[in-house]
């Protein structure tokens, strides 16, 4: 390990520091692309994204930063194609009642949307910019929407992409489809809700409206089913064959008594599995446990969960502070690294961890990736704790592991396991 890269934290097994950057400045990431040599990196309070030039994975270094517009989140981008797709969202956690994340995750946040007679100061929608020239990415076409935008998106290539978008009318988050025949004129063509999510419709909802978000965070398409994880509301599968009126297959829930906050669920079709996150969303497990589930996914309107896998236990990760628990996995894209035997999972204040799931009743920790506290805080909501907060993780064909954090910069390790 070079001597001027920082120093991990004690636990580090299995893998090996090969770069860092502090990407030009702005340290803080959520969703990362990596994408012929390139690295896209989605900021959640520096107001744009970040491209850094990885081809050589020892030295990146950062060559654009894109701003985002006023008010506005580019926290989410999805790369194929030579295409790379960026959510625009209000800026939620610049909004003085959400400086207290529990406001952001313990309610419905569907009154951020358009009302009546307010002056809409975001941008909303999804760019859309050509990156054959991965170092300048250019904006060739914007698809906007009335309400408060996108927060993720799924798209692997090719004519259709999967999101979740807070609109005029709705509760929360719900599920579009988006056409991109013409990349230039991208359209939602399709909708999905939960029942009670569409107020404007006069839909009641079902569900305590004081705590929880009953909100989709993001789906993972396979065979023309995407599985959705609808947050406190958990585990939505939903027919996508028709693009303009998808269906439900079947809706499991499990918090209570679990904690909610479902963030990723992601299909092995090969093994009929599905590895399915809960994502800690609060200080010191205020929100109770979050696992990592295996689901056995062989009748798609019945998946079951059969094991967890274990938290991690090398140290007091509660006495840390902050977020001890699952945040984010790599999803199996194409082009990067596939597995459905080792799944990679960031755990916030503890790291980057990998799992070992051959035997699906007993997942097994086989390594794990912690980094140093951040020297430099950019997370401008009062009374944060400074701690590491592992966010998001790419691994490549190489298994190379590109892991961002809120406020600690990039990390890239090479997994030796």
């Amino acid at each position: 390990m070079s001597s001027d890269l920082p120093k991990p934290d004690h636990a580090t097994s299995n893998f090996k520091l090969v770069g860092y950057s502090d990407q030009g400045g702005r340290c803080d990431g959520v969703q990362i692309m990596v994408h012929k040599g390139f690295a896209y990196i989605g900021h959640i309070f520096s107001k744009g994204f970040t491209v850094v030039d990885v081809r050589d994975p020892g030295k990146p270094k950062t060559v654009r930063y894109i701003a985002a517009p006023h008010n506005t989140w580019t926290l989410h981008l999805q790369a194929a194609e030579d295409k790379l797709l960026v959510i625009h969202n209000k800026d939620m956690f610049a909004q003085a009642e959400l400086a207290d994340e529990k406001n952001y995750y313990k309610g419905s946040v569907g009154h951020h949307a358009n009302e009546k007679n307010e002056k809409r100061d975001w941008s909303a929608g999804m760019a859309v910019y050509d990156i054959s020239a991965p170092g300048d990415p250019k904006q060739i076409g914007f698809m906007p929407v009335d309400g408060t935008g996108l927060h993720r998106i799924y798209w692997t290539g090719g004519r259709w992409a999967y999101a979740s978008a807070l609109l005029d009318g709705f509760t929360d988050y719900i599920m579009i489809v988006i056409d991109l025949a013409d990349p230039t004129k991208p359209q939602l063509v399709g909708k999905y809700w939960l029942p009670g999510m569409n107020k404007a419709a006069g839909e009641v909802p079902n569900w305590p409206t004081k705590s929880g978000r009953f909100g989709l965070h993001h789906p993972i398409i396979q065979d023309d089913i995407a599985y959705c994880s609808w947050r406190d509301a958990c585990l939505a599968v939903v027919d996508v064959k028709d693009k303009a009126n998808p269906k439900l297959i079947t809706h499991k829930v499990w918090a209570p008594p679990f904690g909610g906050g479902t963030h990723n669920a992601l299909p092995l079709r090969d093994r009929n599995l599905l590895v399915v996150v809960d994502e800690t969303v609060l200080d010191n497990q205020e929100d109770g446990f979050k696992p990592i589930w295996i689901f056995d996914n062989q009748v798609k309107s019945n998946p079951i969960s059969i094991s967890t896998f274990p938290a991690p236990s090398d140290k007091d990760y509660l006495k840390v502070g902050g977020h001890f628990g699952p945040h984010n996995i790599h999803e199996n894209r194409p082009e990067s690294f596939y597995s459905e035997e080792v799944i990679f999972a960031t755990y916030q204040n503890a790291g980057l961890r990998v799992y070992d799931i051959r035997n699906q009743f007993r997942p097994k920790e086989i390594g794990a990736f912690v980094p140093p506290p951040p020297t430099k805080w950019v997370d401008p909501r009062p009374n944060r704790p400074v701690v590491l907060h592992s966010a998001d993780v790419f691994v490549d064909k190489n298994a190379l592991c590109y892991v961002t954090d809120f406020s600690a910069g990039l990390y890239i390790v090479e997994y030796k396991g």
